[in-house]
């Protein structure tokens, strides 16, 4: 058993959680903008473009994870164990943007939600809509940078 507990196993985990909760958090985030999106599509299809962007935005948390969860999985070398605390490292590089990107991904649902709701009366409030969901974004991103600045320590 102990064995397996390899740099290697803590790596790979830490990848699997970054993505599995910054993936659910922007897949709860779009879904709540879908329902919301769905509602003002059948009263004005003429919306969808706006409606589309604003249910994308809250995507981008798995996006980031994905891309922590590639750097991760690249440092672990095929024959070759990390260390424990070379893979603890990268396990605890993970958990930034897996948990932020859970959390701002599910919010910044709320608020496209809420933006796709403000444009089916005021069109033209697409671009206050965008600037407020992208508010919530700025978490998911500092999140991002601060696992790319904890991966970055192991070689």
């Amino acid at each position: 058993m102990l064995e397996t507990l390899t740099g290697n196993f803590f790596a790979i985990f830490g990848a699997a959680i970054a993505f599995i909760f910054a993936g659910f958090g922007s897949s709860k985030g779009v879904g709540l903008a879908g329902e919301a999106g769905a509602g003002v599509l059948t009263e004005d299809p003429g919306k969808f473009g706006p409606v589309m962007v604003l249910q994308a935005l809250p995507s981008t948390q798995a996006i980031y994870a994905f891309v922590i969860a590639f750097l991760t999985i690249q440092k672990v070398v095929v024959g070759d164990s990390l260390s424990i605390a070379e893979g603890f490292i990268l396990f605890a590089g993970c958990i930034p943007i897996g948990f932020v990107g859970w959390v701002s991904g599910i919010f910044q649902g709320r608020v496209a939600a809420a933006g796709i709701n403000m444009i089916a009366k005021r069109p033209e409030g697409l671009g206050r809509a965008i600037v407020m969901a992208l508010m919530v974004e700025m978490f998911a991103i500092l999140g991002f940078i601060v696992s790319i600045l904890m991966i970055g320590k192991v070689a």
